[in-house]
Parts: C-alpha cells; sequence; structure tokens
C-alpha cells in the first residue's frame, strides 16, 4: 500500500522529535526535501497538529485503545499519534486514509506483529474521538498543554484569558517578515518594516532582502532605539533578527559555537556590516566588551510566547528566571553610566519578566510609545500577547545604568 508523501514526511518528524529530541521545524526541513508546495504544507500541518495535540492525542489512543502509551513502541506511538491527529482534528482526510496509511507506517517500521494492534487502536479512535474530545473540560488537557503552563497563565492572566492564549497558540501564527531592502509584496502592519505575507519567499530570503521575524520580535529590536554613532551589545544575538535591526556599532555575542557560525553567516547575507560577532559566554564576556552606550538583552527563556511557532517546545520548556537575572547584570556591568538596556524575552510568564526586572535593581524607564503594546498591569512595560494582538508573545522592558 502507498503511502501519500505528506504523511510519510510528518511520521519521520514524529519519531525524530520523539525518539531524538528533534527539532520539530528542523526535523520537518530534512523531512519535506523535495515535496512540492502542496505536500509540504500538509507535512507540516500533520506533524506540527501531531506534536501540539500529543497530551490530548495520548489521551485518546489510551481511553479508546486502552493500552498506555508508555508501553508501546516508539515508531507505533507515532503512526497511532498521527493517525489520530487525523481523525480528530482534520475534518477533510477520509478515515480510510488516515487508518489504514497509519498502519502501513508501522508495517513499514519493520514491526509486523504490531500491525494488527494499530489498525484495532485506529478503528477504536475513529470511532470514538469526536465525542471524547467533546466531552474533555476546558483547560490542559483539552487543549494539550502541560499543566505549569496552564497554571502559570491563569496565575498571571486569569482562567478565560488563559484559555484564549491556549486556542491561539494552537492555530498557525501570521507569517511576518521584515524588508531589509528593495519591495515585497504583502500587508504592511502597525510595526515599521514588519509585512504580513503569505509566505516566505525563499529567493529573497537568500538573498537577504527579507527576514522572517515576528511583529513582537521586531518590536523589541526597536525599542533599543540605538543610533549612529553609539556602541551597542547584543548579549544574546543568534539568529541575528534584532543584531542586525540595531543602528550604531553593534557587537553581537553568541554563546553556542554553532550558532555563532549561523549568526555569522546570517550577518553577511543581510548586508549588516556595522554587526560584529563575537564567540563568547553573555556571563564571562572579554574585558575589552565594555562602555556600551545601549545593550539588548533577548534572554533565552521558556519561549511561552512563541509556542504556534515550535510545537515541541511545550513539551521541553522551562522557565530561566536565574539565567535571565544573571545575564541582565552582565549587561549593566559593561553598559556606561546613563547607558539603557532592553530586556527582552518571548515568554509570557511574570516569574522570567516583571520578577527578573524588578530583582536587578536597575532604574526602569518607561517605554514612549507603542500604545497598543502597553502592559496592562505595568504600563512602564510593553507585552505583546498571541491572543490579543495577533503575534509571538514578547515582555520588553528599558533600564537605564
Amino acid at each position: 500500500m502507498e503511502v501519500a508523501p505528506a504523511r510519510k514526511a510528518a511520521y519521520d518528524v514524529l519519531r525524530r522529535v520523539a525518539e531524538e529530541g528533534a527539532y520539530a521545524d528542523r526535523a520537518l526541513r530534512t523531512a519535506s526535501a523535495g515535496l512540492d508546495d502542496r505536500d509540504r504544507a500538509l507535512a507540516r500541518q500533520l506533524a506540527f497538529g501531531s506534536v501540539q495535540r500529543m497530551r490530548t492525542l495520548d489521551h485518546a489512543i489510551e481511553t479508546l485503545g486502552k493500552r498506555p502509551v508508555r508501553k508501546l513502541d516508539p515508531p507505533v506511538l507515532a503512526a497511532l499519534r498521527l493517525g489520530a491527529y487525523q481523525l480528530g482534528y482534520l475534518g477533510g482526510v477520509p478515515r480510510y486514509a488516515a487508518v489504514n496509511e497509519s498502519v502501513e507506517l508501522v508495517r513499514r517500521a519493520n514491526l509486523e506483529r504490531a500491525v494488527p494492534f494499530a489498525n484495532a487502536v485506529l478503528r477504536r479512535v475513529s470511532e470514538g474521538i469526536a465525542a471524547l474530545l467533546a466531552d474533555l473540560q476546558e483547560g490542559p488537557l483539552k487543549h494539550s498543554y502541560p499543566d505549569w503552563i496552564w497554571d502559570v497563565w491563569r496565575r498571571d492572566l486569569g482562567e478565560d484569558e488563559a484559555l484564549a492564549l491556549m486556542r491561539a497558540q494552537n492555530e498557525s501564527p501570521e507569517t511576518v517578515v521584515r524588508l531589509v531592502r528593495g519591495e515585497i509584496e504583502g500587508e504592511p502592519t502597525d510595526i515599521p518594516g514588519a509585512w504580513r505575507v503569505d509566505r516566505v519567499d525563499e529567493e529573497a530570503l537568500a538573498e537577504g532582502r527579507i527576514w522572517p521575524q515576528s511583529r513582537g520580535s521586531q518590536l523589541a529590536a526597536l525599542c533599543v532605539g540605538s543610533q549612529e554613532g553609539e556602541r551597542v551589545l547584543d548579549l544574546c544575538a543568534a539568529p541575528g533578527g534584532k543584531a542586525t535591526m540595531l543602528a550604531g556599532d553593534v557587537v553581537a555575542v553568541e554563546v553556542n559555537e554553532a550558532r555563532a557560525r549561523e549568526l555569522e553567516e546570517n550577518v553577511r547575507t543581510l548586508g549588516a556590516t556595522h554587526v560584529r560577532v563575537v564567540h563568547a559566554d553573555g556571563l564571562e564576556l572579554p574585558p575589552e566588551l565594555t562602555a556600551f552606550d545601549r545593550a539588548l538583552v533577548d534572554a533565552p527563556c521558556s519561549g511561552l510566547g512563541v509556542l504556534a511557532a515550535r510545537p515541541d517546545l511545550r513539551w521541553r520548556s522551562a522557565p530561566l528566571p536565574e539565567l535571565q537575572l544573571d545575564l541582565l547584570r552582565s549587561a549593566a556591568d559593561r553598559t556606561r553610566s546613563g547607558g539603557t538596556i532592553v530586556y527582552s524575552v518571548c515568554t509570557v510568564n511574570a516569574d522570567e519578566a516583571e520578577a527578573v526586572v524588578d530583582a536587578s535593581g536597575l532604574e526602569i524607564e518607561p517605554i514612549d510609545g507603542w500604545a497598543q503594546f502597553r502592559h496592562r498591569s505595568r504600563p512602564e512595560f510593553l507585552q505583546t500577547l498571541p491572543h490579543v494582538q495577533g503575534t509571538s508573545g514578547f515582555f520588553i522592558a528599558r533600564l537605564r545604568v
């Protein structure tokens, strides 16, 4: 039996995520190489949706299939998740195709002995998943999030908004690029230079004319406000979207060697000759990197504001407030007196945002303008929320040394 190319690619992604700890977006690039645009889009929908909905799908498999998922061989579980996702969430997919091709994937994984089991489970799922999903109570099981994320969002936003945020980040995010030079087909947005497009033009990307970057991310870089003639530090710079937006003499620091090489390549592609890449630990900078006029600390974080674009992140995410505070203090040590630091994180979690800024002891400088992104309880800060502004979730603060 033939298996559709998109299903085969999605299955490869699910297996790599579960068995190798791969990132779904990177695994998809490999698995979908050679597919046409239509099959690539379907592979993305199947793979990302199955990874996003993993908790709910596993609940359905266990409840209807009557077998704990922890006891299943990983290739079998990946096929069951892929089939269950199609049966539960994609109304236009014929049931026989979702069941039969998922079973065939088990056979092709050299697990012939598991074929009858997979077939039986998926047929029971086919008959019962619609009712099971409809009966789930609103919350993290229904929308497929870890309990701790639900607890954080309910604490910070209230239950109704937490539910709205969970729903929003189970949908595909808007596709936005930064126009570096030239012209573009798309729709201008409320962020200067940010364009909403139907798809990323790969040729324009390769030529450095555009850069995929959410409105929230571009906003963080704009808030730095650097000027020609200033010395500017970007402490956590890879992959370089924000660093290449900054004016002045920019030093872009990256601790990971591979990501530092990627950062250098992106700087060259985008023609940002004013940006110098330094491979170093942001907590142990070379002594000559000091007396900067401005700094950007776009700190590593739990990433709870970008879960729509990174479906596997919700299952591996963890808050990093201690590291974030150490990086902010490191930037303060290398910024001249009177200079400013923009602290940003792509998360929706007060423990990594407001609490880190408050613990730093630095003077908060309110950010002028951008009224549509004003933090609702702390108006000196900016905050973008996926369910409100339709972009990735960012917290942005400006601090004076």
